[in-house]
């Protein structure tokens, strides 16, 4: 899994996670300090809560 910056520029949030990319506030404040490994944790947490949001029916549509 990549490392790479997960954002999608939607940038609203859910109960302090952003619809967008999955990630809490404090997770994208802190993104540019983590290490690789942090960031793959931070990500794999992302999918998981997209995909609760999803189902939830409040992600949106790309």
């Amino acid at each position: 899994m990549s490392s790479k910056n997960p954002c999608i520029s939607i940038c609203k949030f859910d109960d302090d996670i952003c619809i967008g990319c999955g990630r809490s506030k404090r997770e994208i404040k802190s993104w540019k300090k983590m290490d690789k490994d942090e960031k793959r944790a931070v990500l794999a947490e992302s999918v998981a809560r997209l995909s609760k949001l999803k189902r939830a029916g409040r992600r949106k549509k790309k």
